[in-house]
């Protein structure tokens, strides 16, 4: 069996954002294990307008050029690490966006989450469990938590030991639940 491919995705596409540090942290500590092949795709260089496909995703009868090249960036991968801020107590509406575009690209993988923010970001990831449930996605326990500390001092990102540490079971986790669903998500994709 291939190892899973997992994608870093990161969820805001604000000027400025903090997420590009955590993000890039993110993909770099993924890129030194073995058991997986891991990719960084940035929110803000998908070009994703707000939802104008006139079909609901669940039909797969996508419309637009952007939707197509997403269905096809995101069906690639067997498993995604979410990085998200909160944003008034949820998740970026870039996020969600790009969540509600598509239907059967995201079913039956994994998914985990690293967040940030004034309450570590928790209130995002719990609506981001509602989201892939919906979605049919397996949501990992696993979590890195970031709160805005001394870890995120200027505007830099300088992660501490625990920050470091929840990585591991982070990717252990969204790494065997990828692997553990592949029979599913052939048995979905084979032929009738």
């Amino acid at each position: 069996m291939p190892v899973p491919k997992i994608a870093v995705i990161l969820g805001s596409t604000r000027p400025g954002r903090l997420g590009k540090g955590v993000a890039d942290w993110v993909y770099e500590h993924a890129s030194q294990r073995a058991d997986a092949e891991f990719e960084f795709i940035d929110l803000a260089d998908q070009g994703l307008p707000l939802l104008d496909e006139p079909k609901p995703p669940m039909m797969g009868r996508y419309s637009n050029d952007h939707t197509k090249a997403w269905a096809a960036t995101i069906a690639r991968f067997d498993g995604y690490i979410f990085v998200t801020a909160e944003y008034n107590h949820s998740v970026p509406g870039a996020l969600k966006n790009a969540l509600d575009f598509l239907y059967a690209e995201w079913n039956d993988k994994a998914c985990g989450f690293v967040s940030y923010g004034v309450a570590c970001g928790t209130r995002a990831v719990e609506h981001l469990r509602l989201i892939a449930a919906e979605l049919q996605m397996a949501d990992v326990r696993a979590q890195v938590l970031l709160p805005f500390d001394r870890q995120f001092e200027g505007r830099d990102f300088t992660p501490n030991q625990g920050a470091i540490k929840s990585l591991t079971p982070l990717f252990d986790q969204v790494i065997a639940w990828a692997a553990a669903l592949q029979p599913l998500r052939q048995a979905t994709s084979a032929p009738e």
